[in-house]
C-alpha cells in the first residue's frame, strides 16, 4: 500500500499537526508493510522539502507553483488532484486543521472518493484498516471503514499522534521529486484576504510544551492569578476547562475540550479538573499527565500518569515558590 501525507505550511512555517500525521503514516506503515510519501504544496518551498526528506520517508513529492503562493480551496484541489492521478497513492493523510477541512472533502469529491474526518486513532484488523471518531462531543466513538478501491481519504486530528515519534531516515534523506501541475488564473475563484489575526493576548495552545490547566476546583476568579503565577514558573501557558471560559474567568481561547482547543503537549498539569469526556478528548493526548484533587474518584485520575489527591490551594504556592527556588 502507498500512502500519501499532506502536510501544511502556515506563514511560513510548518503546522507542528503535519508531523503527527507523518507519525500516523509511519505507524501503519509498519503494521502493513506499505511506503509513506511526504507532499510539500506552494511557492518557494523547496526547503521545506528538504526538512522533510530528513524524515523516514520513501519520497518527497514537491508541487510548486505560482498560483500555490497563498493558500485557496481551488488551487490545492485541483493540483493535489492531479498530483494524486500522477502518484497513484492508495490512502491519503492530512492534519485535520481549519485549511484541510476547507479543501479535503473537495478534493475528495472531485475523484469520486469519500472522507473520513477527525480521526483520533485507527486498528488494523487482518490488513483490513478501520478508522476512529468520535461522535456526539466526544461521549462515543465510531469505527469507520472505506468501501470500494483505493485512494482513501482521512485526517487526523490533532493530538492523536505525538510529532516526537517521527522516524528520521535510516540513509539521512530521502529522494525530492517535483511534480509538475497546470493551474490557470481562471480556475481559482476567491481571493485571499489578509490572514484572520487572533487578538494579540491569544495563544495557539496545541504549539505549548507545558500547559497548566484550572477547571471548576479553582473556585472564583480571584483565584486564577496563582494557577498563573504556576504556569509562568514551570514556564507553561495557562488553560482551563469550559465553565471557567463559560464564565469568562479566562478568554475562550485558552479552552480546552471538544468545543475547544485539542492540545498534545509534553505536561499537562490539571488544577481541580474532574476529568468530564468533553475536557478529557482535548487534552488526552499529552505525553505526561499531571493531576491534582481533592476528589479521589475524580475520573480524570483514571488517565493521569501521576495523580495527587489534595487541594490545590496548598500544592499550587508550594510548587509556585519551589520552581522559583530551583531558578536561583
Amino acid at each position: 500500500m502507498k500512502i500519501l501525507v499532506i502536510t501544511e505550511l502556515r506563514q511560513g512555517k510548518w503546522n507542528n499537526t503535519s508531523f503527527e500525521t507523518l507519525a500516523a503514516a509511519q505507524q501503519i506503515a509498519a503494521e502493513t508493510s506499505s511506503t509513506v510519501s511526504g507532499v510539500v504544496i506552494g511557492k518557494g518551498v523547496s526547503a521545506f522539502a528538504g526538512e522533510l526528506a530528513a524524515k523516514d520517508v520513501a519520497e518527497v513529492l514537491l508541487v510548486e507553483h505560482d498560483l500555490l503562493e497563498a493558500y485557496t480551496p481551488d488551487g490545492y484541489s485541483i493540483a493535489l488532484k492531479q498530483l494524486i492521478e500522477q502518484s497513484k497513492p492508495d490512502l491519503v493523510l492530512f492534519p485535520h486543521t481549519y485549511q484541510v477541512r476547507d479543501f479535503a472533502p473537495k478534493l475528495a469529491a472531485m475523484l469520486g472518493k469519500g472522507m473520513i474526518g477527525d480521526c483520533i486513532g485507527y486498528r488494523n484488523e487482518s490488513g483490513k484498516l478501520i478508522f476512529v471518531r468520535q461522535m456526539f462531543q466526544g461521549k462515543t466513538a465510531a469505527d469507520v471503514t472505506f468501501q470500494g478501491a483505493g485512494p482513501w481519504f482521512a485526517s487526523f486530528q490533532s493530538g492523536a499522534f505525538r510529532a516526537d515519534l517521527v522516524k528520521p531516515h535510516a540513509a539521512g534523506k530521502a529522494p525530492i521529486n517535483k511534480i509538475s501541475v497546470e493551474l490557470k488564473p481562471e480556475q481559482i475563484r476567491t481571493k485571499p484576504l489578509d490572514l484572520f489575526k487572533e487578538a494579540k493576548s491569544a495563544v495557539d495552545l496545541t504549539q505549548a510544551p507545558i500547559i497548566v490547566s484550572v477547571g471548576r476546583g479553582i473556585k472564583a476568579p480571584e483565584n486564577i492569578p496563582q494557577a498563573e503565577a504556576l504556569a509562568k514558573a514551570i514556564g507553561g501557558e495557562i488553560a482551563a476547562s469550559r465553565p471557567i471560559c463559560d464564565e469568562g474567568w479566562l478568554p475562550m481561547e485558552r479552552q480546552i475540550g471538544s468545543s475547544g482547543q485539542t492540545v498534545a503537549p509534553k505536561l499537562y498539569l490539571a488544577l481541580g479538573i474532574s476529568g468530564a469526556i468533553q475536557h478529557v478528548v482535548g487534552m488526552k493526548g499529552a505525553r505526561t499527565i499531571v493531576a491534582i484533587n481533592k476528589d479521589q474518584n475524580a475520573p480524570i485520575f483514571e488517565i493521569a500518569d501521576y495523580g495527587v489527591v489534595a487541594d490545590i490551594f496548598e500544592i499550587m504556592p508550594a510548587l509556585t515558590e519551589a520552581l522559583e527556588k530551583a531558578k536561583t
